[in-house]
């Protein structure tokens, strides 16, 4: 057995050594121990929010106080503070948060952890009320609860004022509801057709609007864009609408059921809760935009060589033109061509529908070729007191293609043509020459090639399905201006018997310009039968001198057994001479059917089966279509209804619908398929903790 001998240095490193080891095994325990209390930390934080078996936060921030007090009166402080029991947030301020009366310097409102503040730049009015309303925009920070609407007051007088309207607008030609415009209330006592509104609500997503604070008296309630921020109707561009009705707000003590739920599926209680009712509560705006009537030239286009088109922000009226009739001027744009002797041949003008855009044949080839036009023209347009003055300006109008690239495609179509042209002469000849080779004598099997390029081709766009309903009419539209029209050279044919027989049919334009491009076949259809519709060629001619091609095509009419009918009966009837239109429309609320009810009772045939939507306009000017209103001259927009209900309809079917267009409130008209502007969900709070309880099986706790 060996010895170990062991020496004094060798007993001091031991030494050293063992505590070198324990004091690591320190720094060891050290470190575990601290991740250890870390780790129970960290665990008990992120069970702080919704720990294992607990339960949510469900209860809505609640206001425990303010400075000034809410409803306090004798105020004169700008500064506010609202303090809520827990931390807050609010969305949407610019959107949701209203004051009135309205401020022409918009305040600062922000959150401080458990508090709002609002600080008011305007100088505060003497003996007034003031209200912020910040409707559904405030909510708790962590859960998101929201506190409901919520409206903060006080005045600078001695009383402060409670009543409140509130009402809908919408919009007058569809009666969709209009989201965010200003409405508020203006005195009846003044003139004036410009009031800055006095007290103001803002519509949410429903079209729905509330005013507050508002001081016993009459007033009238209008609606505005208020693009500017000024609180007044003050340009045409805003969609405004106004109203003479006067209202005197009112209130009275009433009742409604408050439904308390366990859940979503379960009532826990219905309760009678009794509350202020303010009227009136049903007021409607139909909002409006008016007809531009600030007139400038706005630009001209020259997308081809043979014709331009000037586009205005507005058409000349007629009484406009009465008022300049003594001004030596004819017509109203007048042109005149400079740097040449040619003129415009007025056969060749367009207007559109609305009167705002003008456009131009040109007949002479060498004003068509001429790549820059100079045109004086002579018109009239608003100046900056929107005020309508004879004007001259002097164009440069140029086509998108020059004349030379013109003629450059013109000589590559050529080439082109000549080309192909070689090939099939080239194919021809050795075609030929085996036929020769073959010893056949009769060459009458080729074909002969036309060597010249065909001249440009007339191109009608025929507007014909392959089967028609019986009411349906044949229209046909050209791209240029009309210089002949052969009436005799069109043609219907109908079989009856395995036999073709002339149809009788009348072709006529339906323009009222001189260009007469658009035109339409009548003749009256027989159900089921077969027609066909022929055109020999050259019956069409445009001033350029393009013949159209032959052209014939079938066309089946359907039977009466694949169509429904529908009758409706309308009341009340205008008490003027105003017509009723009603229009068939689609779920795209798209009109599919209009006509003018006689005598109350609209009369819809041949409709296709389907559903459809129904809507009504009081045509007051007969002119076919809805016209919109003029604060200025006292024009409120023509009325539109909505049938409520969707009518379905089923082929060989008659219906008979009974509409009476004021039985419902004009809010609750639009079927809601149909309804572009949706109402936004109402907040609410989650009621996670029912969930929660019905994991666990047991009650939820008390709200």
């Amino acid at each position: 057995m060996s010895k170990i001998i062991t020496t004094g240095n060798n007993i001091k490193d031991e030494k050293r050594t063992g505590k070198t080891v324990r004091n690591i095994a320190k720094v060891f325990f050290t470190l575990h121990f601290s991740l250890f209390i870390l780790t129970v930390l960290l665990s008990a934080c992120a069970r702080m929010g919704a720990p294992d078996g607990g339960w949510y936060d469900e209860t809505p921030p609640r206001v425990i106080g303010a400075s000034p007090e809410d409803r306090e009166t004798g105020v004169t402080q700008k500064h506010i503070s609202i303090y809520f029991n827990e931390y807050i947030k609010i969305e949407n301020v610019s959107e949701k948060v209203v004051i009135s009366p309205p401020q022409m310097e918009q305040p600062e409102i922000k959150t401080q952890g458990k508090r709002i503040t609002i600080n008011l730049i305007d100088s505060l009015k003497p003996n007034t009320t003031y209200t912020i309303d910040f409707s559904d925009a405030i909510s708790d920070n962590n859960e998101g609860n929201p506190m409901g609407n919520y409206t903060y007051s006080f005045s600078t007088g001695e009383d402060i004022d409670t009543m409140e309207c509130s009402g809908y607008v919408l919009n007058a030609e569809d009666l969709e509801p209009v989201k965010g415009i200003l409405v508020g209330l203006v005195d009846t006592a003044k003139s004036d057709t410009a009031q800055t509104l006095l007290r103001v609500s803002r519509t949410d997503s429903r079209g729905h609007f509330v005013i507050r604070g508002i001081a016993p008296g009459t007033y009238c309630v209008c609606a505005i864009e208020d693009v500017d921020g000024d609180y007044r109707f003050s340009q045409r561009s805003e969609m405004m609408a106004f109203s003479h009705d006067r209202i005197t707000p009112s209130h009275f003590l009433d009742h409604r059921q408050d439904t308390l739920w366990l859940d979503e599926l379960h009532i826990k209680d219905i309760k009678r809760v009794p509350y202020t009712h303010f009227m009136p509560d049903n007021i409607v705006l139909r909002a409006f935009m008016h007809e531009q009537t600030d007139r400038h030239f706005i630009k001209f286009d020259r997308t081809d060589a043979d014709h331009f088109t000037l586009f205005f922000s507005a058409p000349i009226s007629s009484d406009s033109l009465k008022r300049f009739a003594d001004s030596g001027i004819a017509t109203l744009p007048s042109l005149r061509l400079l740097d040449t002797d040619a003129t415009i041949d007025q056969r060749d003008i367009e207007y559109s529908s609305k009167g705002d855009t003008i456009t131009y044949w040109l007949r002479d080839t060498s004003l068509i070729n001429t790549d820059t036009l100079l045109v004086e023209m002579v018109t009239l347009q608003t100046d900056t007191a929107n005020t309508l003055q004879i004007t001259k300006d002097t164009l440069e109008v140029l086509p998108k293609t020059s004349y030379a690239k013109r003629m450059k495609k013109l000589k590559e179509e050529q080439d082109e043509w000549n080309k192909n042209i070689e090939k099939k002469l080239k194919e021809r000849e050795k075609q030929l020459e085996r036929m020769r080779r073959a010893g056949e004598e009769d060459f009458s099997s080729l074909p002969e090639i036309d060597t010249l390029m065909p001249p440009v081709r007339l191109l009608p766009k025929y507007d014909i399905k392959q089967q028609i309903s019986p009411d349906e009419n044949i229209r046909i539209s050209f791209p240029y201006p009309m210089a002949r029209v052969d009436t005799s050279a069109v043609h219907l044919y109908v079989e009856q018997d395995s036999m073709w027989f002339r149809s009788p049919m009348t072709l006529h334009t339906t323009d009222s310009l001189p260009t007469q491009r658009n035109w339409e076949v009548y003749t009256e259809w027989i159900p089921g039968a077969k027609y066909s519709f022929e055109v020999d060629s050259a019956a069409f001619e445009d001033i350029y001198g393009h013949v159209a091609e032959a052209y014939k095509t079938g066309i089946v009419v359907a039977n009466l057994e694949d169509y429904a009918s529908l009758f409706v009966n309308i009341s009340p009837l205008p008490t003027d001479s105003s017509d009723i239109i009603v229009q068939l429309i689609d779920k795209g609320d798209k009109p599919v059917r209009t006509v003018v009810a006689k005598g109350g009772t609209a009369e819809f045939y041949y409709i296709a089966a389907g559903s459809y939507y129904m809507r009504a306009i009081i045509d007051r000017n007969h002119n076919g279509v809805w016209d919109t209103g003029d604060y200025y001259n006292d024009i409120q927009p023509e009325e539109v209804y909505y049938y409520n209900e969707l009518i379905e309809c089923k082929a060989k079917w008659d219906y008979t619908k009974q509409w009476q267009l004021t039985s419902r409130p004009l809010y609750k008209q639009k079927p809601e398929q149909i309804t572009k502007q949706k109402g936004e969900k109402k907040k609410t709070i989650k009621n996670r903790n029912a969930d929660r309880a019905k994991e666990l099986g047991v009650t939820p706790p008390e709200k």
